[in-house]
C-alpha cells in the first residue's frame, strides 16, 4: 500500500499542512521540520508531483531548449544551468530544436503543458523575430541569440565586438585576404559577421562571406569550393566550433597546412581546438557564466515578473595561437 501524506502527518505528529510546508520547503521550525523528515525517510514517503503542480499551477521545472546539443557550446551551458537550477531547487526539462523552427515550436507547446515555470531559450533566427512572449504563461530568458528588442531577457556574447577582435588580430599579424564563414540560422552569425565587417572597412579591405548551415559538413563543403577558385583568401574567420572544426577538416584534407597555407580563426575554445598544429586561435567565450547568469535571471523574473528587461552582454578573451602566427612569424608561446 502506497504512504501518503497524512500518514507522515500522524507519525511526525503534526498537521498535514505543516508536512506540505516542510516538502514545500515553507517556513516552519526547525524542530517541526525534522520531525517530518525523520518521518518521511522511515516511511519513504514520495511526495505525488503530479498532484502538487495541479494544485499549484507550476511545476519547479525549467525548460531549456537548446539549438543543437552536439555543439560543445551548448553542452556546457546546459551544465551551467542545471548546476544553477539544483542550487535552486529546480529541475530541468533539456530538448534539443536541431536549429529547425518547427522543432522550437513544438518544445515551446511542451513547456506549457508541463506548467514549466520558466523557460531558458537560443532560438534560430527565425523564431526569434517572431517571438511573441505574451503568448506564453511563463517567462523566457534568451541565451547566445537575441530575440525582438526588450521583449525578453537576454545573455549574450558581445558578438560583434568579437567578430571585429579576430579582424584587428589577423589584420596585426600581417592578413590581408581574410575570408569569413557563418552559420546561417542564428542571429549570433548575423552579429559576428558584422564585426567582422566593420574592422575590414575600417581598414579599407573587402570582405568575402559564405554563410553555410551550422554543421561541421556544411562547413567542410563550403571550404572545399573556396579552395577550387583561384583566389582563396589567406586567412579565415569562421563564427562558431563546428564551423571551425569542418573548416580544419576541409583544409587537412587538401594537404594545406595552417597557417602557412591559411590562416584560421574562430569561436569556441573546444578541448580540440588546442590540439590542431599548435593550436587554434579562438575566442573563448564565458560559457559557464552565461548559464549560471541566465538561471539567475529567470530566478529574478520569476520572484519579481514587474521587472525591466534586461539584456546582460558578456565579452569574450582572445587567445591567441600558431593558427594566426602570420607568415615568417613566429608561432607564440
Amino acid at each position: 500500500m502506497s504512504v501518503k501524506i497524512k500518514d507522515v502527518a500522524e507519525l511526525a505528529g503534526v498537521s498535514v499542512a505543516t508536512v506540505s510546508r516542510v516538502l514545500s520547503n515553507g517556513s516552519v521550525s526547525a524542530a517541526l521540520k525534522t520531525r517530518v523528515e525523520e518521518a518521511v525517510a522511515q516511511l519513504g514517503y514520495r511526495p505525488n508531483l503530479s498532484a502538487r503542480r495541479l494544485r499549484s499551477q507550476l511545476s519547479q521545472t525549467v525548460g531549456l531548449i537548446v539549438s543543437d546539443v552536439r555543439n560543445p557550446f551548448f553542452t556546457a551551458v546546459s551544465r551551467a544551468v542545471e548546476d544553477a537550477a539544483y542550487r535552486a531547487g529546480m529541475r530541468v526539462i533539456l530538448c534539443n530544436a536541431d536549429e529547425d523552427p518547427d522543432k522550437e515550436a513544438m518544445y515551446l507547446r511542451l513547456m506549457q503543458e508541463e506548467r514549466v515555470s520558466g523557460v531558458i531559450f537560443s532560438p534560430t533566427s527565425v523564431t526569434a523575430g517572431r517571438f511573441r512572449p505574451e503568448r506564453f504563461e511563463f517567462p523566457v530568458v534568451m541565451i547566445d541569440r537575441e530575440g525582438p528588442p526588450g521583449l525578453t531577457d537576454a545573455v549574450v556574447l558581445d558578438n560583434p565586438q568579437a567578430g571585429r577582435l579576430l579582424v584587428e588580430h589577423l589584420i596585426a599579424r600581417g592578413y590581408r585576404k581574410i575570408g569569413g564563414l557563418f552559420g546561417n540560422v542564428s542571429t549570433t552569425g548575423a552579429a559576428r559577421r558584422a564585426g567582422y565587417e566593420a574592422a575590414l572597412a575600417q581598414h579599407g579591405l573587402p570582405s568575402s562571406v559564405r554563410f553555410v548551415a551550422p554543421s561541421t559538413e556544411a562547413a567542410s563543403t563550403a571550404v572545399r569550393a573556396w579552395l577550387a577558385e583561384p583566389d582563396w583568401p589567406d586567412a579565415l574567420v569562421v563564427s562558431n566550433g563546428l564551423l571551425l572544426l569542418g573548416a580544419v577538416h576541409a583544409l587537412t584534407e587538401a594537404g594545406l597546412s595552417i597557417p602557412g597555407d591559411m590562416a584560421l580563426a574562430g569561436f569556441d575554445n573546444d578541448v580540440w581546438t588546442g590540439l590542431v598544429g599548435h593550436g587554434l586561435t579562438v575566442i573563448e567565450q564565458p560559457v559557464y557564466d552565461i548559464g549560471v547568469v541566465a538561471m539567475e535571471m529567470l530566478l529574478s523574473r520569476l520572484e519579481n515578473p514587474s521587472l525591466a528587461k534586461r539584456k546582460v552582454v558578456l565579452n569574450g578573451a582572445l587567445l591567441e595561437r600558431a593558427s594566426t602566427s602570420g607568415r615568417g612569424a613566429a608561432a607564440p608561446s
